[in-house]
């Protein structure tokens, strides 16, 4: 979690439960508005997908099969 985000969700913790529910409907209208269909990746999921798109490159994954799932 970023820094920001910390301090967003203790300032929203802080707040009496309906004006905590305001202010979850606020951001939630800002993420439709920036993203309607949720397909635009965080700063940190684009980091963890090209850690995992090197990985897959340098062979260092394992194959689901090679694993003893019982």
């Amino acid at each position: 979690m970023s820094p920001v985000t910390k301090q967003i969700v203790d300032m929203i913790d802080m707040l009496p439960e309906q004006e905590q529910q305001l202010a979850f409907e606020f951001i939630k209208r800002m993420v439709l508005a920036w993203d309607s269909d949720f397909t635009k990746l965080t700063p940190f999921e684009r980091e963890r997908l090209n850690r995992a798109d090197k990985e897959i490159k340098n062979g260092e994954i394992v194959d689901h099969v090679e694993i003893d799932w019982s």
